[in-house]
């Protein structure tokens, strides 16, 4: 039996919500099982003006260490009249790039508070398509930023946990059309991370689950590089968020991090350290045209150190986990100038011979944070077509375009 939905109090952030707690017990459910559920806040409805109703599940996961674990999905419901546009449920689980180690970014908590347009508009793209939209905090309950295991869980067993909610049921439920629910993955950037890492993971972690397919926009498909990428450039807090995350699950891995930061000068473990209780404006501010190699005493050597090898390798670089058994459309800027096109190009080659669907559209045209504009569009086609059942092109293989 679910949960009582209840009601959500005053909106509070999670580290000081009882809510978001460990509930008693957690190891000995199944991941995926939902153990809370109440109403969101009325803030986050607010933006969304067309949701029969908004819910958050707390849910059962494993992190990446794989050791049980909790994360919570909120779920944005479609309106009667749209959902009859779907001859089948259909549920997009959306992955927004919330990109920072701090839990009190996190989307259940930020959608309300934090986040804007264009990230309710894709939401409400959705949901006048007659979609279901689950938004995860894939992070976890650590804010694991580009823990990619974690994340890839996370992604997986919010799907697992609404596929159960009887409110999606209910919402979907038409006796003429009795045909098993369609679903798919959407995230650009950190949230092509998650989106990536739960395809490759699926077939081993989660393998009753059958994605129509999955959408990555501007997917950062080697970490390292975009730490070296950032580093002296306005974009610079990204490397300090990207250690932080990556390491909160890894207590031996933070305390080396810790270890090697200078004590003393304008580049010092305090400073750094206090990016992880920073929202991404203060943070990027904080770091502007910094060198974040400079705050270590081994400087980039950090990122080859033993230590942390191991983590950053298993966390940080895509391709590695797994085939994607779903048709995978990939989309980037050529221009991207956080995370190098080339390492996408590798990225795709190295699937693509082993079997992969994709399509891959390199646009010619803009950069970074243009392509999740223009490339939403392009995503929002190709996973309407997927979710009616139409298998876009290639229907086998991989198919690269460059487009503009």
């Amino acid at each position: 039996m679910l949960p009582a939905v209840l009601a959500a109090p005053q909106q509070l952030p999670p580290s000081q919500d009882p809510w978001y707690s460990a509930p008693r017990g957690l190891e000995r459910h199944a991941p995926g099982t939902v153990l809370r559920v109440r109403k969101a806040h009325s803030n986050i409805t607010l933006l969304v003006n067309n949701t029969a109703g908004a819910y958050q599940l707390l849910y059962r996961s494993t992190d990446a260490r794989y050791k049980p674990s909790y994360a919570v999905t909120t779920v944005f419901l479609p309106l009667a009249g749209a959902a009859q546009q779907q001859i089948a449920p259909a549920l997009v689980s959306y992955q927004i790039p919330y990109n920072t180690p701090d839990v009190d970014q996190s989307p259940s908590y930020g959608l309300s508070t934090l986040h804007g347009e264009p990230i309710m508009a894709s939401v409400r793209e959705g949901l006048d398509r007659g979609w279901a939209v689950s938004v995860p905090d894939f992070e976890g309950s650590l804010a694991a930023f580009s823990a990619g295991i974690q994340a890839g869980h996370a992604v997986l067993d919010s799907v697992r946990a609404v596929l159960s909610f009887d409110k999606f049921n209910n919402s979907k439920k038409d006796k003429t059309k009795q045909r098993s629910a369609r679903y798919v993955l959407w995230g650009f950037s950190g949230g092509a991370l998650a989106s990536n890492f739960a395809a490759e993971l699926q077939a081993s972690y989660a393998p009753e689950l059958s994605f129509a397919g999955a959408a990555l926009g501007g997917p950062p498909s080697n970490f390292t590089q975009v730490v070296y990428n950032v580093t002296g450039t306005p974009y610079a807090a990204v490397g300090a968020y990207v250690l932080l995350g990556v390491t909160a699950q890894f207590p031996e891995a933070r305390a080396y991090l810790t270890r090697q930061l200078h004590e003393a000068g304008p580049y010092n473990r305090t400073t750094f350290l206090s990016a992880a209780r920073t929202t991404a404006a203060e943070a990027v501010a904080m770091f502007m045209g910094q060198d974040i190699f400079a705050y270590f005493t081994n400087g980039d050597a950090i990122l080859k150190a033993p230590e942390l090898v191991r983590v950053v390798g298993n966390n940080w670089h895509m391709g590695y986990h797994g085939i994607p058994q779903m048709p995978l459309f990939v989309y980037k800027a050529i221009g991207d100038e956080l995370t190098s096109i080339a390492t996408t190009d590798d990225h795709m080659d190295r699937i693509c011979r082993v079997g992969a669907n994709v399509l891959y559209q390199r646009n010619t045209v803009g950069a970074h944070d243009s392509e999740y504009v223009s490339g939403s569009v392009r995503a929002l086609a190709w996973l309407e077509q997927v979710l009616k059942g139409t298998q876009p092109e290639p229907t086998s293989g991989c198919k690269v375009e460059n487009v503009q």
